[in-house]
């Protein structure tokens, strides 16, 4: 996610494409005020790993505090961490479907399981 943050600003750069007015007259002008195919894919794969990341670490904190078996809890995490890495490249090199969507639903699947192991910790509870 950090990674494609970095992308983002140095494709910009590179291809003088900036989201701001401000940006582009620093940069040369505002005829650099524009869109770049190239930019907003890496800015699309940006968001996307926002999207799924950010609620996988806030359910990953909840499904350690149920006291998880540590190698399953490695697993969760690992498979998660490969599938959008896969995820993040196929969107970056456009790679041909269905990469990506197999890397999204086999990344789910980790965060599926730990979200009913978290209910079944917390259903005595209710």
């Amino acid at each position: 996610m950090y990674f494609l943050a970095i992308l983002t600003g140095q494709l910009r750069l590179r291809k003088k494409a900036f989201a701001n007015p401000e940006d582009a007259v620093r940069h040369g002008g505002l005829e650099f005020f524009r869109e770049d195919p190239d930019v907003e894919r890496c800015r699309r794969a940006h968001l996307n790993d926002l999207e799924n990341i950010l609620p996988f670490l806030f359910l990953g904190a909840v499904y350690s505090l149920t006291g998880p078996s540590l190698p399953v809890a490695r697993l969760h995490f690992l498979v998660f961490l490969l599938c959008r890495v896969l995820h993040s490249a196929a969107y970056l090199l456009a790679l041909t479907p269905p990469t990506r969507s197999a890397a999204y639903v086999l990344g789910q699947v980790p965060c599926v399981s730990m979200a009913l192991q978290v209910l079944v910790a917390v259903v005595p509870y209710a």
